[in-house]
């Protein structure tokens, strides 16, 4: 890309100077932003070229007056009243025309009560004149990424310490306890349980990293959303029977909505696994259904510890735990709810929460509604009860 936009302003200012208009704008020097007037049409479409440019252009004389700037220049403070910002870019024009060759900076431009705009700029001699093209493009959003990935990956380096190091100790210990059966097998067991934190562990970064990748979402296709709760229920029942907890599904049947049903299946079973994890034993969990303007909603209820106001905010981050200590013995990875949102967002829908702490939650699922399938999904049970038959 920075190739590519380099390649560009050389070529607009090659078809300015070409055309003569940067040599009229020195000679003339009477407005910011001069009149195309017509040494040409290669002209007047260069310097529309600038206009689209959604980085900041701009051409300084000898003495660091604005000449010539697009409208990117303005709107990112880059230029005002005819000069540049002073600070970091003059000094870059300074340095380009001391030395006659094109110089390069990654800068932070101050905007008063709003954070630094984190920016590359480009400075080019344009003659022997002091003439200097500058050029600015806005990297806040790249810093920002960047930070974001280190950030993740000193996350996953200390989610992966953990069990690794405990792997580590559990093994040393079992060996240095051969001789006692009870203590190899309470050891034993431990491993067990870390060597399943650590796989579950890798399975959901490869499934965040998935969702997060180019191709997020496969296919659509068109999912019942009974087929949906019907295989979570499924798969979550023996975790809710050990704890004596009943889950119930209700609201309205045959809706339908446009995605993975994979993925779909993924977002709604973290979110009942959560509520089983921190529900208390003999008490009652329902997933509710129905269908409010163009949206399928799923709401998962829950009479858990709940979640505090502080935490409310933050429980979508990756590894964030409103209760780390609860977290640690239940084998969370703080991925769930993270996988949960972007599923939602891949989906084109959102997941909301309510919560007082103490009093359980309510985390409901928001999607687009489609038209469901010819055959519903309660069809499709009995002919198949009938084909067993």
């Amino acid at each position: 890309m920075e190739l590519f936009l380099g390649s560009l302003i050389a070529a607009i200012i090659g078809a300015l100077v070409g055309a003569g208009l940067i040599g009229w704008i020195m000679r003339t020097r009477t407005t910011h932003r001069p009149t195309v007037q017509a040494p040409g049409r290669n002209t007047e479409l260069a310097a529309r070229a600038l206009e689209t440019l959604q980085s900041a252009f701009a051409v300084l004389d000898a003495s660091d007056r604005v000449v010539l700037a697009n409208g990117a220049a303005r709107v990112m403070g880059v230029v005002k009243a005819r000069q540049v910002v002073p600070g970091p870019l003059t000094a870059l024009a300074r340095q380009a025309r001391q030395t006659g060759e094109s110089s390069t900076a990654d800068l932070e431009l101050a905007r008063g009560e709003f954070e630094p705009l984190a920016v590359r700029a480009w400075a080019t001699p344009l003659g022997a004149d002091g003439d200097i093209a500058l050029h600015v493009s806005d990297i806040s959003e790249a810093h920002r990424i960047d930070a974001v990935r280190r950030d993740f990956v000193a996350n996953v380096s200390h989610e992966l310490k953990t069990p690794v190091g405990a792997l580590s100790l559990l093994a040393e210990a079992i060996g240095e306890a051969s001789d006692d059966p009870e203590t190899v097998k309470r050891f034993a067991g431990r491993i067990q349980y870390e060597s399943e934190r650590l796989s579950r562990l890798v399975v959901e970064l490869i499934e965040l990293s998935r969702l997060q990748g180019a191709d997020p979402l496969p296919e659509p296709q068109i999912v019942p959303v009974d087929r949906v709760l019907a295989e979570v229920l499924d798969r979550t029942s023996t975790k809710a029977e050990a704890r004596h907890i009943t889950i119930s599904s209700g609201g309205e049947s045959g809706l339908a909505v446009a995605g993975s049903e994979q993925q779909l299946v993924s977002a709604v079973l973290n979110l009942v696994e959560n509520a089983i994890t921190y529900s208390p034993p003999h008490s009652e969990i329902t997933i509710a259904t129905r269908s409010n303007q163009g949206k399928v909603e799923m709401a998962i209820t829950d009479h858990g510890i709940g979640i505090g106001e502080r935490d409310i905010g933050r429980i979508f981050e990756r590894f964030y735990r409103a209760d780390q200590a609860r977290s640690r013995a239940t084998g969370g990875t703080g991925l769930g709810l993270s996988i949960v949102k972007h599923i939602a967002t891949n989906h084109g829908g959102t997941i909301d929460v309510w919560s007082v702490l103490g009093s359980g939650s309510v985390f409901t699922l928001r999607l687009p509604a489609v038209a469901p399938p010819s055959t519903s999904w309660d069809v499709m049970k009995s002919r198949t009860k009938e084909a067993g038959a």
